[in-house]
Order: C-alpha cells, then structure tokens, then sequence
C-alpha cells in the first residue's frame, strides 16, 4: 500500500524508512516545514527543561542546557536529545499528561522550569505544573511553517498519474492533518483526500479532521509511532 508521510522531516523520512521496511511504499511530502525561531530563551535560573518534541533539541544544544536535566516526552525526543549531547535525560512514554506525572515525582513543587517548545504549542503539560505548583517559562525555540502548496508529488499522486496509487496517509499532528486538509482543498482535490484511509496518531490528531469532516481509518492506542503503524494491515 502506498502511504503519504506529510510530517515534517527529519521523522518523515525515518516513518517512511519503516513503511518500506514492513512492505509499504512511502510517499514523502511534508506540508511542515521547521525552521529556529532565534529567540532568546527565558532568563533562569531553572530546575529543569521539558522537551515535548524533537524539535526544539538544537536550539536547546545550542544555548547552552546540555547539562541541565531534561524531562523529555518519548524514546525518540530523549535519543535525540542524547545525540545533541543533552545528558540528564528523564524520559515519559505516552503525552503530556504521562510528562506532567514524570515531573511532579522528581522535583518538588515551587521548582522552575522550562518549557522548550515550538511557536503553537499546547497548553499541557505547562498548565497541569502550574496548577500543580510548579514556575513554568516557555521558550518559543522553533517554528512549524506550512508549506504554500500541495506537494506536486501528492496531487500526482492523488490523480492516479504516477504509478502506484496512493491509499492512504498518516497524520502525526493536529495542525498537519488540518494543513493536509486545506491544501488539498486548495488543489481541488478534497474528494481524493477524503477517499484515503486516514491513520491518525491520537484523538486530538483526528480532531484536526472532524473539523473538515473526515472520519479516521484508525486512531493509535497510545501517542508513537509504534502504536501507529501498528494499525496498518499487512502488506499486499
């Protein structure tokens, strides 16, 4: 089956090196594309860092936290970390709420922390520790632009016009599935985007299409990658 990845990369190309590997084909066509914002982080001192997404890893590495504890959300977010030469690395399988948990059992509240996280975050875990008790700082260290037009490769694709048919595509986030959305629109092609089976890696991910008034194919037990792909069926 023919997939389309349209997450940012460098997990698109890592997701569709999965898909091939378990008998797919791989479409690669990001509508996100993530750039630094360049912006200071917030004065500390802090007590710890919460690292929600992969993303922000850099700019962290580049500021100067390597040696700061990290409270980081997921296997891959903390590998990435480590391999950034972040040290102190905590790591919470699942979302927010599971990180929120993870902190609260290693630092006492009162404890500053910081939140290293893209320009449209989520209000969690950051509002769980506040009302908890915790100092929460958010740093706005990346941005997520969208891309200004469907990827010429997808429309192609959508329209039967390059060998295998697309089937189906997986959505990573809220605001991508959104994106993925609106730009096939866009193109005049919402009847083949509607058609695919869409994968969807958490309830709040599927939010993103009930908006447009799609319904997903399925939606992942728990918030990996694992999970996700673990919805597929086996290969033709």
């Amino acid at each position: 089956m023919r997939i389309w990845v349209p997450r940012p990369e460098p997990g698109a190309s890592r997701t569709a090196r999965r898909l091939e590997a378990g008998g797919h084909s791989a479409l690669v066509a990001p509508v996100l594309h993530v750039v630094p914002t360049g912006a200071p982080p917030p004065a500390g001192p802090f007590d710890g860092v919460i690292l929600t997404s992969g993303n922000a890893v850099a700019a962290l590495a580049e500021a100067g936290f390597s040696d700061w504890p990290v409270f980081a959300v997921g296997a891959r977010t903390a590998e990435r970390a480590r391999r950034a030469g972040l040290t102190r690395i905590v790591c919470a399988e699942g979302d927010a709420g599971d990180l929120a948990r993870l902190v609260a059992a290693s630092l006492p509240p009162g404890r500053a922390l910081l939140h290293a996280a893209g320009e449209d975050r989520k209000a969690e875990p950051g509002a769980s520790l506040a009302a908890a008790g915790y100092r929460v700082a958010a740093w706005t260290a990346y941005a997520a632009r969208p891309a200004p037009a469907l990827p010429e490769a997808v429309a192609h694709a959508l329209l039967d016009r390059e060998g295998e048919p697309l089937r189906a595509v997986l959505h990573f986030s809220r605001r991508s599935a959104g994106i993925a959305a609106d730009l096939c629109r866009e193109a005049g092609l919402a009847g083949a985007f509607r058609a695919l089976a869409h994968y969807c890696l958490s309830p709040d991910v599927e939010a993103g299409l009930v908006e447009f008034g799609l319904a997903a194919h399925f939606v992942a037990a728990r918030p990996s990658e694992e999970s996700l792909l673990a919805g597929l069926p086996a290969p033709d």
